[in-house]
C-alpha cells in the first residue's frame, strides 16, 4: 500500500471505501452454478518458471513471498501467498519478542509455511530476498548460532511436510509487496493495512535456549582484588 501511495500521488484520486457484500449477492452467484456438474476441481496452473518444467508435478504450484525485517517500530514480517489460479492472500504479523533481523527473515518463511499448510498446498516456491536465509536452507551457507540453528531445523520440519519446496532468493524490487507489508506490521499499522489482517505474535517459533545457571558464591582466585 506504501508503494502504490507513492505511485498514485501525482493523480487527484479520492478514496471510496467499499461497501458491505450482502448475503443475497453470494446466493445468487452460487445458484449460477449447475449442480450437475461434478468436475469443480482447482484448475491447476503452474507458475513461469525458467529452470525446468513442472508438468509431470499433479498437485498445483503456489508461490509464497515472504519478508521479515527489525526497524525503530518494532519487528515484523509480511507474507504474499499467490495460488496457482493467482489470488493473492495478505498477511502482516507484528513481532512482540525481541528479535534479529535475520530472526525476523526465519520467523517470516517460518509463519509463511504454516498458513500455505493449512491452504493444503503441496507443492511451493518460497521467496525471500534475504541471501543468508535462503542459502543455509539451500545448504549453501553454514547456520552458526544455537538460535540460527533451532530456525534452521524448525523449518526443515515443515519443509519436510510438503511434497516439493523451492527455496529461490530474489531482488528486494521484485519483493516489493512483501516490503509494504512488513513494514507496516512492524509498526503495527492497522488502519493503513485496511482489510489485510494484521496479526500480533507473542512468542517466536523456536523455544527459548536454556542458561545454565551457577548456583554458590564465587571462591577465592587471582581475579578477586582485580574485580574488587
Amino acid at each position: 500500500m506504501l508503494k502504490w501511495a507513492v505511485e498514485l500521488g501525482q493523480f487527484d484520486l479520492e478514496y471510496m471505501p467499499r461497501t458491505a457484500i450482502k448475503g443475497q449477492v453470494l446466493a445468487d452467484f452460487l445458484l449460477e452454478f449447475d449442480s450437475a456438474v461434478d468436475d469443480k476441481a482447482l484448475v491447476m496452473l503452474h507458475p513461469l518458471h525458467d529452470e525446468e518444467s513442472l508438468e509431470k508435478f499433479p498437485h498445483p504450484w503456489w508461490i509464497l513471498h515472504i519478508d521479515g525485517t527489525v526497524n525503530y517500530g518494532g519487528a515484523g514480517a509480511g507474507i504474499v501467498l499467490v495460488s496457482s489460479e493467482r489470488h493473492h492472500l495478505m498477511n502482516a504479523i507484528h513481532f512482540k519478542f525481541y528479535a534479529t533481523n535475520n530472526d525476523a527473515e526465519y520467523e517470516a518463511l517460518i509463519n509463511g509455511l504454516k498458513i500455505t499448510l493449512e491452504m493444503e498446498v503441496r507443492n511451493l516456491i518460497a521467496r525471500s530476498d534475504s541471501e543468508l536465509v535462503v542459502n543455509q536452507m539451500n545448504e549453501r551457507f553454514q547456520a552458526r548460532g544455537s538460535r540460527t540453528e533451532l530456525y534452521l531445523r524448525c523449518t526443515q520440519r515443515l519443509i519436510g511436510i510438503f511434497k516439493k519446496v523451492r527455496l529461490e532468493c530474489v531482488p528486494r524490487e521484485k519483493n516489493s509487496n512483501t516490503d509494504a507489508l512488513v513494514k507496516m506490521g512492524s509498526q503495527q499499522e492497522a488502519v493503513l493495512l485496511g482489510s489485510i489482517p494484521l496479526e500480533i505474535q507473542e512468542i517466536p517459533n523456536i523455544p527459548e535456549i536454556e542458561v545454565m545457571q551457577v548456583d554458590g558464591a564465587l571462591k577465592e582466585t587471582w581475579m578477586a582484588p582485580i574485580l574488587a
